[in-house]
C-alpha cells in the first residue's frame, strides 16, 4: 500500500499498528506489503495443479470382470 492511497483513518490505524510493532509507518507498510506479496505468490504456487499421474493397468479381477460383461 502506498502512503498516498491511504485515507486519514488508514492511515492512523497502520501508524498505531506500527508504532505497537515498534517500526516507523513507512517501514511498516513496505513490510506489509512484502508480506502480501509472499502470500499472494505462495497462493499462486499452491493453486498450480500437480502433474498427473500415469494411469494404472486394471488388475486381475478387473480385468476379469470387464471381459464377463462383454458380450459373446
Amino acid at each position: 500500500m502506498e502512503p498516498r492511497k491511504l485515507t486519514e483513518g488508514q492511515r492512523a490505524y497502520e501508524a498505531r499498528r506500527a508504532a505497537k510493532a515498534g517500526m516507523s509507518l513507512e517501514k511498516w507498510l513496505a513490510e506489509k506489503e512484502k508480506r502480501a506479496r509472499a502470500e499472494a505468490e505462495q497462493a499462486a504456487r499452491a493453486a498450480k495443479p500437480a502433474p498427473a499421474k500415469p494411469e494404472k493397468k486394471p488388475g486381475f479381477f478387473a480385468r476379469l470382470l470387464e471381459r464377463a460383461h462383454k458380450p459373446l
